[in-house]
């Protein structure tokens, strides 16, 4: 049998979404957005560095450095990574977040000068009616500062990108008038955001939909459209992938989903999703190192049951389970292996299916861990092992077995 043949796909069913070759692009927030969660530590500048590269070698697009013009730290921090990605010639490319201020547009036109490389800047501001309503904003008042702060950051010679924040819950008029009033200016992304985790898929997909058909195409121009989505209903994945579907160019995600509140979209689900998906095709074997630097850089933990990266996503103790892989093993095919209890093939992220022994499990785990250790089975040995693992209330540790198997040698 092809490999094709092994599994009937109903997510193919009918026509993609996303059609086959969408160039999706990826822009990671860890280092800025991502340090917005109120538990996590700032890593140091040299971690900081060691987190872009392994955004290099994941092949993603575009990295927001920081927002400089929120202290001296902040400023140097993003300087640093800026000269770092001017000295090594790295393909990703950098972004600062600013408030819509001339004090925090300065900072990033210097940090450009200063380094030699183009800096994009994200001016951001808030448009929804709640939020001009606790404001005491008009919508006169946003279309002025949009249009003063993006003509700063065009004058200066820097790439300009307009966000505004809770562009979920803003009124289509004003989503048009500020949007427009950004490109007529010169802006040449717009970002639109789930600031506060409300979007559904449909949402998403609406709002995009509505950017494409009533900003960009009466436009004129040749406009990047980015999606940033926040996961406080469980939902940034598949609302990231609504935004592509409607039109989004580019998604923003953090590692791990850190972000303020329960995070971000997550950037290693935003990568694995493209990757099955097709729409990307690097390497991806450094995916977990990029998650375990950004947890112990962080201080923050992934949970043992995270997809893909998590301790248990490709274990298993569960006899059935284990049984269904060990054929799989014996016929010497990792792609079945990786495919017969699992939905995410553990060999495209450089990781590997994992048996273990518990009181969830038949014999064959026993066996088939005897075999892994290249320790001569018995009956004897066998019986011991199993029965320990079933007065076991978790999984035995190898430790623990190879004890077992210890003390049956002495016997």
């Amino acid at each position: 049998m092809q490999q094709n043949d092994w599994i009937y796909d109903w997510n193919v069913a009918t026509p993609p979404q996303i059609p086959p070759g969408a160039r999706v692009s990826l822009d990671d927030e860890t280092l800025r957005d991502g340090l917005q969660n109120p538990s996590v530590f700032n890593p140091s500048i040299e971690e900081k560095v060691e987190i872009l590269h392994l955004m290099e070698s994941l092949g993603i697009d575009s990295v927001n450095i920081g927002l400089p013009g929120a202290g001296p730290r902040a400023f140097a921090d993003t300087e640093a990574l800026a000269r770092e990605i001017a000295t090594h010639r790295l393909k990703i490319k950098p972004n600062c977040a600013a408030r819509t201020h001339e004090s925090d547009i300065r900072p990033i036109v210097e940090i450009s000068q200063r380094t030699g490389i183009a800096v994009e800047a994200a001016t951001f501001l808030g448009s929804s009616p709640i939020r001009r309503l606790v404001e005491d904003w008009t919508v006169d008042h946003l279309e002025r500062t949009t249009e003063k702060a993006v003509k700063l950051v065009v004058e200066n010679g820097l790439p300009s990108m307009y966000v505004t924040e809770d562009t979920i819950r803003t009124d289509p008029g004003t989503v048009k008038r500020l949007y427009s009033t950004a490109i007529r200016n010169g802006a040449r992304a717009i970002v639109l955001c789930d600031t506060v985790g409300h979007a559904t898929p449909n949402g998403a997909f609406n709002l995009v939909k509505f950017a494409v058909d009533e900003v960009v195409k009466p436009s004129g121009e040749r406009i990047r459209i980015d999606w940033h989505g926040h996961n406080d209903r469980g939902l940034s994945i598949a609302n990231s992938l609504a935004a592509v579907a409607a039109g989004a160019h580019q998604v923003h995600a953090a590692a791990n989903a850190l972000g303020e509140r329960v995070g971000n979209t997550p950037m290693e689900l935003m990568l694995v999703n493209l990757r099955l998906m097709g729409l990307i095709q690097q390497d991806l074997s450094r995916l977990k190192e990029y998650c375990e630097k950004v947890a112990k850089a962080t201080h923050t933990t992934i949970p043992p049951n995270y997809p893909v990266v998590g301790h248990d996503a490709f274990r298993t103790a569960t006899g059935v389970h284990a049984a269904a892989l060990m054929k799989a093993f014996r016929k010497n095919n990792v792609e079945l292996a990786n495919a017969v209890y699992s939905g995410v093939p553990a060999h495209l992220f450089g990781l590997d299916q994992v048996i273990e022994i518990g009181p969830m499990s038949g014999k064959s785990n026993v066996l088939y861990w005897l075999e892994r250790h290249r320790i001569p089975a018995d009956e004897t040995l066998v019986t011991r092992i199993f029965d320990a693992a079933k007065q076991s209330a978790r999984v035995l540790t190898d430790a623990e077995v190879l004890a077992l198997c210890t003390e049956a040698a002495r016997n």
